[in-house]
C-alpha cells in the first residue's frame, strides 16, 4: 500500500536564516583563549626544565578542562545547533573535541609527573603514585582519566567498526562520569584557581551551564515530547524489497515543529528494540496526526522494523537536521537521492517552494522506493523526476557534469539537496563542483564520523 501525503496548497516561499556555526566557532575559540590568558596571568617565570614541564603540563590540563566542557556540550542536541548548525556538523566537531581531548589529557599527564619528578628528583613512577594516593580528589580524577581513555578508544574507526553502535552508544555516555569524576581535582590542585574566586566562579558557571543543557535537552525534553504526543506506530507496509515504511500516530503532531527534511531518533518499545536509538529521516511531510518514515534492513534493528505491529509504543527524540527549506538561496532546486536517501528527500520534494527536479539513483526500477508517490506529487506540482538506474546488463551509469548540465540547463543557479551513501555523496560532490555549482548551495548532511 502507498501513500500520498498531498498539500492543498502550493509550498510558501522559505525563510532564509543565516547559519550560526561562524559565530559560535569564534566563541569556542575565544573561551580557549580566555583559558590561556588565565594561565598566563597566574604563571611567573619560569625556571629549569621543571618549571617548562611542569607550566606545559598545567596549560595542556586547563584547556582540556574547557575541551571537556565544550564536549559533553556538543552531546547536549541544542536545537539551535541540531537544527541551524546541522546534526552532522555538530558531530564531527564533536569528533574533533574528542580528539583533541584526549590528546590533551595524555600530554597533561605525562608532562605533569615529568615535571613533578624533576621537581623532587624522583621517577615518574614514583611520583604517578605519590600525586595518585596523597593529593586531593586525584583518586576520582584517576578513575575519570581512564574512563575518557576508554570512551576515545572505542571511539576510534578501527574499534567502531568492530563493535556494535549499541555498544559504542553505552560506552560513550561515559564520558558524563568521565567527566564528573575529573572536575574536582581542576578546582583543589589548579594553581589558577586557588585563591581565585572570580577564575572558581566562571569554571562553575560553565560545567554548570552545560549540564543544564544536557539535562534539558536529553532528558526533559524528551520525557516532555513522549508524553505530551504519546506516539504508537499506526501501520507498517513494504515499498520496495527490502524497505518498509513505518506510519506513527500521537497527538498533536504539528506541535512538534518538524519540518520536511528532518529526522528523529526513534526507539521502538518492542522486543529486542528497545534499547536502540536510532536516526530515521522523516520520508513524507509532518502532519497533525501522523509522521511517516522510510527504513531500509541494513542492519538488526532496521530488519526488524518489518514487524513492528501497530500499537506498539514509540519514544521519540527530535526533530533534528537542517537538510529543510530553510537552507534554499534560490527559486530552483534539484534533488539528488542515492537508495534509501531518497526519504527526507521525498518529503522536500512535496514543499520546497518554486522549481523543483528530482534525480533518483537505484540499481533496478523494483528498488526505487516511494517511486508511484513521487510521479503522483511531479503530476500534482508540475515538477520533474529523473532516474538513472543500472543497465539490463547491471552496468552502472555515471551521473557526470556533462549528464548533469543537459538535464539542468541552468544548474549553477539551483539549490541542490544531496543525500545517499557517503561514496555517492562524494562522487556527486565533485560532479556538480565540476558543474559549476558553488559549495554554499549544495545542501547535505552527512554522519560519516
Amino acid at each position: 500500500m502507498t501513500t500520498v501525503y498531498q498539500q492543498q496548497a502550493p509550498p510558501l516561499p522559505p525563510i532564509v536564516r543565516r547559519s550560526p556555526a561562524g559565530p559560535l566557532l569564534a566563541v569556542l575559540w575565544a573561551g580557549a583563549a580566555a583559558v590561556v590568558a588565565l594561565w598566563w596571568q597566574n604563571t611567573g617565570s619560569v625556571v629549569g626544565a621543571a618549571g617548562w614541564l611542569t607550566g606545559a603540563g598545567r596549560i595542556s590540563g586547563l584547556l582540556c578542562g574547557y575541551a571537556c566542557a565544550v564536549l559533553v556540550g556538543l552531546m547536549a542536541r541544542v536545537p539551535l545547533l541540531e537544527r541551524r548548525v546541522g546534526s552532522d556538523r555538530v558531530a564531527r566537531w564533536h569528533a574533533m573535541a574528542g580528539r583533541y581531548t584526549v590528546c590533551l589529557l595524555a600530554a597533561h599527564i605525562v608532562l605533569i609527573l615529568a615535571g613533578y619528578a624533576a621537581q623532587d628528583r624522583a621517577s615518574i613512577v614514583h611520583e604517578a603514585v605519590t600525586v595518585v594516593l596523597d593529593y586531593p580528589e586525584m583518586l576520582k580524577a584517576t578513575l575519570g582519566t581512564l574512563v575518557l581513555f576508554a570512551v576515545g578508544i572505542s571511539s576510534a574507526r578501527a574499534v567502531r567498526r568492530r563493535v556494535t553502535h549499541e555498544f559504542w552508544y553505552y560506552v560513550h555516555l561515559l564520558t558524563y562520569a568521565a567527566v564528573f569524576f575529573a572536575f574536582g581535582h581542576q578546582l583543589a590542585l589548579g594553581a589558577e584557581f586557588v585563591g581565585n574566586a572570580f577564575a572558581t566562579a566562571a569554571w562553575y558557571a560553565l560545567y554548570l551551564g552545560v549540564a543544564a543543557l544536557v539535562v534539558w535537552f536529553r532528558v526533559l525534553a524528551p520525557v516532555r515530547l513522549n508524553m505530551r504526543h504519546r506516539l504508537r506506530v499506526k501501520s507498517v507496509h513494504q515499498e520496495a524489497p527490502g524497505v518498509w515504511s513505518v506510519v506513527v500516530r500521537g497527538r498533536h503532531l504539528d506541535e512538534m515543529g518538524a519540518e520536511a527534511g528532518q529526522f528523529f531518533r526513534w526507539r521502538f518499545l518492542a522486543d529486542g528494540m528497545r534499547w536502540t536509538s536510532t536516526p530515521y529521516s522523516l520520508s513524507a511531510p509532518p502532519r497533525h496526526d501522523v509522521l511517516r518514515i522510510t527504513v531500509k534492513a541494513l542492519g538488526d534493528h532496521s530488519t526488524s522494523v518489518a514487524v513492528l505491529r501497530p500499537g506498539t509504543r514509540v519514544w521519540a527524540e527530535g526533530p533534528y537536521g537542517s537538510l529543510t527549506a530553510e537552507r534554499a538561496t534560490t527559486g530552483k532546486s534539484l534533488l539528488i537521492a542515492g537508495g534509501v536517501g531518497i526519504t527526507p528527500l521525498r518529503a522536500l520534494f512535496e514543499t520546497l517552494p518554486g522549481e523543483v527536479t528530482l534525480l533518483y539513483r537505484a540499481r533496478t526500477a523494483r528498488d526505487l522506493a516511494l517511486g508511484a508517490e513521487l510521479e503522483a506529487v511531479a503530476r500534482w506540482r508540475g515538477a520533474r523526476v529523473l532516474y538513472a538506474l543500472n543497465g539490463a546488463d547491471g552496468s552502472r551509469p555515471r551521473v557526470t557534469p556533462g549528464r548533469l548540465r543537459a538535464s539542468v540547463p541552468d544548474l549553477a543557479s539551483h539549490d541542490v539537496y544531496l543525500c545517499g551513501p557517503h561514496g555517492f555523496a562524494e562522487e556527486m560532490y565533485e560532479a556538480l563542483h565540476a558543474a559549476g555549482v558553488p559549495d554554499h548551495r549544495i545542501h547535505h548532511e552527512s554522519f560519516e564520523l
